[in-house]
């Protein structure tokens, strides 16, 4: 997941409509855009079975591929499971924190929510933690906040029947001071977490995060079962926070395919970041047959999550160009 990101002017997200309405009617009209439109290649199956191998596709959606959406006011949040379900037929979804700003601690709040989900129904697996402190804080005091404050994310968590939250492993810049700090943030953070049953997930997202080899040391030092990792296939920039290399301005990139490959073994789910497309459907900025023959090889049957970032399709399209993409690339995989 990327930090939020300002729509470009020149998007056609706004380009179809012109201010002749009001406001309501014209986020309506966004909405409708957003979710209406289907381009050719959609396809209406989402978690696929092959007959020759019986291995399952498992789908999630990512809230942040909507999240211009969500920000706007054209989408509701507290809707986002009803919209994963009805408008992409994906039936497992990922929240993110920011969207749900003060009502963290509200348990009522994710006690309906969780209703809403179970009447669908759709699989809640985690909620992506923002802007809640640097866990690997080389501060001691500004340390112990940042683990204070992901406290009420494992509550609303737990409320929701996910399996985890996922955290950034931000900090010192220096890596001796940031390993050292980060293991005791995470070690304060997982075992809390653990009373709930919940995991703890460190997504590469930019910085020291994305050094896969770094990560994956803190780990197996901290070796606590409920402390893993939710890869993403895009954000291996070691030069900026949260790690997008969407737009070739990364100064330092850490190998994206060893990146995957090191943080796999201890995956509890897989984000298919996505950017952009050639017109035949296939991604332009790293290679997804590539990364599922290494979830392949390593036996990863959790969920991967669909995480559009681009700006060329609207992010409705660009989630559905993306589903698509991850079926016809793992049909491929599966009967090779």
């Amino acid at each position: 997941m990327h930090k939020k990101i300002k729509v470009p002017a020149a998007s056609c997200f706004f380009k179809q409509f012109e201010m002749k309405s009001s406001k309501r009617e014209f986020l309506k009209q966004i909405s409708l855009s957003l979710l209406g439109f289907q381009i050719p290649f959609i396809a209406n199956t989402n978690n696929l079975t092959f007959d020759n191998t019986d291995k399952e596709l498992k789908l999630s959606l990512a809230q942040w591929s909507l999240h211009n959406a969500f920000q706007l006011g054209a989408l509701d949040p507290v809707l986002f499971a009803e919209i994963s379900k009805k408008d992409f037929d994906i039936h497992a979804v990922e929240y993110v924190s920011s969207l749900y700003s003060g009502k963290g601690n509200n348990e009522n709040f994710w006690i309906k929510m969780k209703d809403r989900s179970d009447e669908l129904p759709v699989q809640n697996l985690l909620i992506m933690v923002d802007d809640e402190g640097h866990l690997g804080d080389g501060d001691n005091k500004l340390r112990k906040k940042a683990v204070e404050n992901h406290y009420k994310w494992i509550h609303a968590a737990k409320i929701m029947g996910c399996h985890s939250i996922r955290v950034n492993a931000f900090g010192s810049t220096v890596p001796s001071i940031f390993k050292a700090s980060l293991i005791d943030g995470l070690t304060q953070l997982t075992t809390y977490a653990a009373k709930e049953d919940i995991n703890i997930l460190i997504e590469n997202h930019g910085l020291l995060s994305s050094d896969a080899q770094l990560i994956t040391s803190i780990i197996k030092e901290i070796n606590l079962p409920n402390l893993g990792t939710l890869p993403d296939f895009g954000n291996w920039c070691l030069s900026a926070e949260w790690g997008s290399t969407q737009d070739g301005s990364c100064l330092e990139i850490y190998d994206p395919y060893l990146g995957l490959e090191t943080m796999l073994p201890y995956a509890k789910g897989v984000s298919a970041k996505a950017y952009d497309f050639h017109p035949n459907g296939e991604h332009r900025n790293f290679d997804y047959k590539k990364m599922l023959l290494l979830l392949k090889d390593q036996n990863f049957n959790g969920h991967i999550g669909i995480e559009y970032e681009g700006v060329k399709l609207s992010e409705a399209d660009g989630i559905r160009a993306t589903k698509k993409h991850l079926e016809d690339v793992w049909r491929k995989i599966w009967i090779s």
